[in-house]
């Protein structure tokens, strides 16, 4: 069993940073993979990035490479994700999620955090 609790949403200026974290409870966190995914109003959960158990691999949606990088602490239970030039189009309740099988599909991941919003003004 594993909680999540995201942190470190907010308001931003299109242009700036913002940096989430994910505190996950439980021991066997770094058995997990883990990822971010988010939803805009009105659409569909959409896949952010994933991070292996260990650290790498890392995967991103490629309307995000380049600007956003997971990365995890293992000792501190938590993963992030640092997000740089922020545009209006990544406004969206972002969301943790652990997965025995990681990847960018939401049905593989069991356990979910209950969100932390995100929004970028132009």
């Amino acid at each position: 069993q594993v909680q999540l609790v995201e942190s470190g949403g907010g308001l931003v200026q299109a242009g700036g940073s913002l940096s989430l974290s994910c505190a996950a409870s439980g021991r066997t966190f770094n058995s997990y993979a883990m990822g971010w995914f988010r939803q805009a109003p009105g659409k569909e959960r959409e896949f952010v990035a994933a991070i292996n158990w260990s650290g790498a691999p890392t995967d991103y949606a490629d309307s995000v490479k380049g600007r956003f990088t997971i990365s995890r602490d293992n000792a501190k239970n938590t993963v992030y994700l640092q997000m740089n030039s922020l545009t209006p189009e990544d406004t969206a309740v972002y969301y943790c999620a652990a997965s025995r099988l990681g990847g960018r599909y939401a049905s593989n991941y069991g356990y979910w955090g209950q969100g932390t919003q995100v929004t970028v003004s132009s």
